[in-house]
């Protein structure tokens, strides 16, 4: 039967690791790239090989989604996938799914361990005592049935610090983890638990070892990352002025930050900053009033005009993503034309769009009206049709100009890119790329859109 304990650390049997092979899964956010990213940095410390494509691996490693239905769903198929494509491998499954439900996990066929969110960060700790029985309710293979471990929300206190890039060019230093907010559509807080972080010391050090590996470019990952200083009672402004002094990274870009959280003093230090991009993602949800007391958001849509205008009028030619929610409960006709018409004003460069899902245990659910299926993709399908028009004149706008470029390393049959300093995305012909640009700023001249408009051309110089 799955048991729920409390982790107790034991000392790590290496031997138990060795030429042993794993394979990862990442379901998502960036900050559970991060973590996964980590993990396979750990293992692979302690000689674990990743597995080759069409290789069965020794470990399985699925760190899951629960931000929707949908991800529910996906969370399940690439279980199922990995345990068939993998049938004697140790199956270890953690993340937002693998912590609101636990037990549904650890009946899944296949499975060996579940890991909730605060025992995650000793995962190392959990596969050796699978494997040398040091821990009571442990298990050794998948026939014995699996074992999860999981605290509830509450006394969920650890961070597990991440800092790694796994196979991509850039850099995902996760700065805090979970949140205090309680949305009523959200169900992360109880995934994650409370806002938390690491002090600015540690993370400055973090990125320091990046510079070490080769590292030009960092995103700053988290939950709530405005939130930062929670735990250590420092400030986040403070972290990014300490993370700015940090020679050899070049760039910085924010993940997402919270438009109450997104200080004006911020803005003006990121506008003549060394090292972070005139680049912002944040989230809006709705640009009706109305919905967005319905949601418990902490901002009014005044508010939010009032931050994308003062980052325009010091930067420009800044970036700028949205997250958008739509046809979530109380959203009416009336509150969808709101949000379509302010987004449709507002001089943003790209939207994230996703529909509402109903999620078990949130206040939401108590909100009298519901959307349609139907309206909900009309709705989304608006305003993807807006996102592609604001993205495309965005791009169109800074063709012919001189860029500077962090090129990445393409994988077979696609085309070399890179990002601007203000992310727009660059292709560059296979004639001219060279693997030896891998991580390197090269200056181009920004040419015409690509046949299917995601990215600008680059003419080297």
């Amino acid at each position: 039967m799955p048991v729920n304990k409390t982790p107790i650390l034991y000392m790590i049997d290496t031997s138990a690791f060795q030429g042993k092979t794993a394979a990862y899964y990442t379901l998502g956010c960036k900050l559970n790239f991060s973590e996964t990213s980590t993990f396979g940095k750990m293992l692979q410390e302690l000689g674990v090989r990743t597995a080759q494509k069409g290789e069965r691996a020794d470990i399985c490693l699925i760190n899951t989604c629960s931000v929707t239905e949908v991800a529910d769903k996906k969370c399940r198929q690439q279980i199922h996938r990995m345990v068939r494509e993998n049938p004697s491998a140790f199956v270890v499954v953690t993340g937002c799914y693998a912590q609101l439900e636990a037990d549904e996990v650890a009946k899944i066929d296949g499975v060996s361990l579940v890991l909730g969110s605060d025992e995650k960060a000793n995962l190392i700790q959990f596969l050796s005592d699978a494997w040398t029985g040091a821990r009571d309710g442990s298990v050794s293979s998948r026939e014995s049935g699996s074992a999860f471990f999981r605290k509830k929300t509450k006394d969920i206190k650890s961070f597990a610090p991440s800092c790694s890039r796994g196979n991509r060019t850039r850099y995902f230093l996760k700065v805090q983890d979970g949140c205090d907010y309680f949305c009523t559509y959200c169900t992360i807080p109880y995934a994650r638990g409370f806002s938390r972080n690491p002090t600015i010391a540690s993370l400055v050090a973090q990125a320091e070892e990046a510079v070490s590996e080769g590292g030009k470019e960092i995103v700053l990952t988290g939950v709530n990352i405005g939130d930062f200083g929670k735990t250590t009672g420092e400030h986040f402004i403070n972290l990014v002025k300490a993370l700015d002094g940090v020679e050899g990274i070049r760039r910085y870009r924010i993940s997402s930050l919270e438009p109450d959280l997104l200080s004006d003093e911020l803005i003006s230090y990121c506008a003549q900053s060394r090292a972070f991009m005139p680049h912002f993602h944040i989230p809006l949800q709705s640009g009706s009033d109305t919905v967005l007391k319905l949601m418990h958001r902490h901002y009014d849509r005044q508010l939010f005009a009032d931050k994308i205008h003062r980052i325009k009028e010091l930067m420009p030619d800044a970036f700028i993503g949205v997250d958008v929610m739509v046809g979530c409960r109380g959203e009416t006709p009336e509150c969808f034309e709101e949000t379509y018409e302010f987004l449709k004003a507002l001089d943003v460069t790209q939207l994230h769009v996703f529909p509402y899902s109903e999620r078990p245990g949130t206040s939401a659910l108590n909100i009298p009206y519901v959307v349609s299926e139907k309206d909900k993709k009309l709705r989304s399908k608006r305003l993807l049709d807006l996102s592609d028009e604001k993205t495309i004149a965005f791009y169109q706008h800074h063709i012919g100009l001189e860029a500077e470029v962090l090129f990445e390393k393409s994988t077979r049959g696609r085309a070399m890119h890179g990002f601007t300093r203000n992310y727009i995305r660059v292709e560059l012909s296979p004639k001219e790329a060279d693997p030896a640009m891998d991580n390197q700023l090269v200056n181009v001249r920004l040419g015409e859109l690509t046949a299917d408009k995601q990215s600008l051309k680059a003419i080297l110089l």
